[in-house]
């Protein structure tokens, strides 16, 4: 019988974000990936993934879709039968942070839409994956999602709570997984929310930014496969 297993992408990103975790545990899981392109709201991705789900699932979400998974954690958490968290953080945006987001949607409106620029990877991907292929499809992902969907996540992001008091009630299966190269949300806040979450098992992987699930896959499906085994 294959586990049901839900993957929540991140900003910008879509099925390609978790191509090469799934291909490797075809035989194991029955993926979907959920669409977070649809709301301006963390409240309301959650809702919508769920209607969509199974009744129950494994649950992995990264970055932006790792708060979709802390909130659909609190709104079912009865359905969710193991929580994977990526390069993600329980807290919410710093000042500087939200208004550096303001100023993107703003751009954006002005019609200043780029997608990941150039000057933005460094903080997406490690240094030995700059200027490869694989930096190309980063910003091929971003260019597919476009400036409405960009708007709608933004604004969702900017709106989401403070995860953190929610964090010691989890009690399924939890992995927590982050980049040793992620500059964006870095190590420290996984090791946070591995501290807090009770039975929480911490996996660091190596030549990784942000984006593990593209820049070190084998690695990530590895660590998927012995936390479903939980």
């Amino acid at each position: 019988m294959l586990t049901p297993v839900v993957f929540l992408p991140g900003l910008l990103c879509d099925s390609r974000l978790w191509r090469d975790v799934v291909e490797p545990l075809r035989d194991e899981i029955a993926p979907m990936v959920a669409d977070l392109t649809l709301d301006d709201a963390v409240s309301a991705m959650a809702s919508r993934t769920l209607a969509a789900a199974p009744p129950r699932f494994a649950l992995a979400g990264l970055s932006m879709g790792g708060y979709v998974a802390l909130e659909i954690m609190r709104q079912a958490p009865d359905r969710v039968t193991h929580l994977a968290l990526l390069d993600t953080s329980a807290r919410p945006d710093s000042d500087e942070r939200r208004e550096a987001r303001r100023k993107g949607i703003d751009n954006v409106k002005l019609g200043k839409f780029i997608g990941v620029s150039r000057s933005l990877l460094p903080s997406l991907v490690a240094k030995r994956n700059l200027n490869t292929p694989l930096s190309e499809e980063v910003q091929a992902m971003a260019e597919r999602l476009g400036q409405e969907a960009y708007i709608r996540q933004q604004m969702a992001i900017l709106g989401r709570i403070d995860s953190r008091p929610d964090l010691p009630k989890i009690t399924v299966p939890t992995l927590i997984g982050v980049g040793t190269e992620d500059a964006l949300t870095p190590p420290e806040l996984a090791e946070e929310m591995a501290a807090a979450i009770p039975h929480a098992d911490i996996v660091r992987f190596a030549k990784s930014g942000h984006l593990p699930t593209m820049e070190n896959p084998k690695a990530v499906a590895d660590a998927f496969r012995n936390w479903l085994a939980r």
